[in-house]
């Protein structure tokens, strides 16, 4: 995109002059908490924040910053693990953090009204009273908020039967880039043409600001209950996540974590996890007290049959929720055994969960790095915290470079290089191994049809063509001279 047609002090008169002169942000030192998601590594001090109260004041925002050609990064509560949010440096990050309102929970047809900034657990607390609650719940939910959700396609530990974001969500308003007001999508009904809800979907800012959203909610389940298997080996548990599915039990969540996880969480929050297993499933099945004890009943027996050392099921609420609080602390309690990690997120086919295991093991010697592994096993999402000291001179350089070669190692088996964290600027360079550059130009094509100045999220998501033939030679190259025998000369 081309450079801004305005300077900073041009810019902050503008937006003050409908925007409380107090949310218009200018000074270095407050600008310094909007540096950076989730994704610390990442930073870049942004022009100015914004922070609108209403959807008028986001529509002459964008109007301002399309007329000038000024970057825009939208923002909610900066929990994303890609550097998705990460600002630029000649533009306005315009934060959603004041539409934090429910407007409306609709239990007849099961639904709920929601500015972008309401918190996801915010959501299910606030159906809680008619029996429903929101289905995607993910490890942040307690901060994450819905338009982040909406932005990265979140998921969470019971998105393997109750789906991702995607599968939950009914309507979205959302500003253009020119600062147009549309609603995508519809409350159920077949609609004809492409479906561009599911387009923006997932598409991490690159096409539009949402505003307002409208999701499906759930019954809360008459009872729920989770297993808790301890195996002595990975192969073991990964063959176990097969058979259960395979068996026609459809869990409510099926999460696996690896030895280092298992005994960091249990520290951390004392779920009584089996500390001697190599890996850990937990395995939670959901529904009428009937027919819940039928599949608790044949997944432990097929649990046994595949090899546990130990199961555990819980008898309570309160035993299923420690359970679940152990998973859902995991990155955190990696935290306390480590200066710093480095949350990687690629997908792969269930059927290949052992060997892509064993093949980090095998990375982790090679690259002297411990790894602790917690991921959504139902979906082949894999969640490999990679544990560095930044402080180490080169070693966050090293570490990016193993993760490198984990999402590269996703791609070879057949999946892909993210589930639920998006690409951002984090995995920009593996967009080049997953996608040829037929397919890249055709992302571009849709991203310039919504925003043809470039204006929204610039340098996420979608590499140039350009770089990708430059990556990939360069990673040509390296192959080639790392390869036994090769010729150097």
């Amino acid at each position: 995109m081309a450079k801004s047609k305005a300077n900073k002090a041009q810019l902050a008169e503008l937006f003050r002059s409908f925007i409380d002169p107090e949310f218009v942000i200018t000074d270095d030192e407050t600008l310094k908490p909007y540096e950076c998601d989730g994704l610390a590594m990442y930073r870049e001090l942004p022009l100015i924040v914004v922070l609108p109260e209403t959807v008028e004041q986001v529509q002459r925002v964008m109007r301002i910053c399309h007329e000038h050609e000024v970057p825009v990064v939208a923002r909610g509560a900066g929990t994303g693990l890609s550097a998705g949010a990460m600002p630029h440096k000649e533009g306005v990050v315009l934060s959603l953090a004041k539409f934090n309102r429910v407007l409306e929970i609709d239990p007849l047809s099961r639904t709920a009204r929601l500015q972008p900034g309401v918190r996801n657990l915010a959501i299910s607390e606030q159906a809680a009273p008619y029996g429903l609650y929101y289905g995607p719940d993910p490890s942040s939910q307690i901060a994450c908020t819905i338009g982040g959700n909406v932005a990265e396609n979140a998921g969470g530990v019971h998105c393997l039967k109750y789906g991702l974001t995607v599968n939950n969500l009914l309507s979205a308003e959302v500003i253009t880039a020119e600062g147009e007001r549309v609603t995508l999508g519809s409350d159920g009904l077949d609609g004809c043409g492409m479906d561009l809800l599911a387009l923006l979907t997932g598409s991490e800012g690159l096409l539009g600001v949402v505003t307002e959203v409208k999701v499906k909610l759930l019954p809360i389940p008459e009872v729920a209950r989770v297993i808790m298997a301890g195996f002595d080996s990975i192969e073991k548990a990964g063959d176990a996540v097969g058979g259960v599915i395979n068996h026609g039990i459809i869990p409510g969540g099926l999460e696996m974590m690896d030895s280092p996880a298992i005994i960091a969480a249990d520290d951390f929050c004392g779920a009584g996890y089996p500390r001697d297993a190599k890996a850990l499933l937990l395995c939670e099945v959901d529904g009428t007290e009937e027919e819940v004890s039928e599949h608790i009943a044949e997944a432990e027996a097929l649990f046994r049959e595949l090899g546990a050392t130990s199961i555990r099921t819980s008898k309570n609420e309160q035993e299923r929720a420690l359970l679940w609080k152990g998973r859902k602390s995991a990155f955190p309690a990696v935290g306390r055994i480590s200066p710093d990690y480095y949350c990687m997120d690629g997908t792969i086919p269930r059927r290949y969960l052992a060997k892509v295991l064993l093949e980090m093991e095998k990375m982790s010697e090679e690259y002297g790095l411990r790894v602790a592994n917690v991921f959504h096993a139902g979906d082949g999402n894999l969640h490999p915290l990679i544990l560095f000291d930044a402080n180490v001179p080169g070693e966050f350089e090293k570490t990016e470079a193993f993760g490198r070669k984990i999402l590269e190692l996703c791609v070879a088996v057949g999946g892909c290089i993210t589930g639920e964290h998006g690409v951002g600027v984090e995995k920009i360079r593996q967009m080049a191994v997953q996608f040829d550059d037929q397919e890249l130009q055709q992302f571009h094509d849709v991203k310039a049809a919504f925003d043809p100045l470039g204006i929204l999220n610039p340098g996420k998501g979608v590499p140039t063509l350009k770089f990708c033939q430059e990556y990939r030679s360069l990673e040509h190259n390296q192959h080639r001279h790392e390869q036994p025998g090769a010729h150097h000369g």
